[in-house]
């Protein structure tokens, strides 16, 4: 499962509008994708060392604990790297299934 991290704090304009990116992408995948993606919220204000890595970088958007977006987030991009994280997972479970089969 994709796992989507979006990392701010409370008042923080940048980090409502990367939330609200992350939402409506979300909402415009299809089902089975956007089923399977979990999103975790972070902030800086509750961890010392999320605060220490990101603090003038906020928002940041990690996929999968991987940086993919901080300040600003492009939906198409956005978009893209999700379906390929999915497309990504379902090829390395066929794999897998293959595996077990042969």
């Amino acid at each position: 499962m994709p796992t989507i991290t979006v990392i701010g704090k409370p008042d923080c304009h940048l980090c409502d509008v990367a939330e609200g990116v992350v939402e409506r992408v979300l909402a415009d995948l299809p089902e089975r994708v956007a089923s399977r993606i979990e999103v975790v919220e972070s902030s800086i204000a509750d961890d010392p060392d999320l605060y220490a890595k990101w603090w003038e970088k906020i928002p940041v958007v990690l996929i999968d604990g991987e940086l993919h977006a901080h300040w600003r987030v492009a939906p198409d991009r956005l978009r893209e790297a999700l379906l390929d994280a999915d497309d990504k997972r379902v090829a390395g479970a066929r794999a897998d299934a293959e595996e077990v089969t042969l």
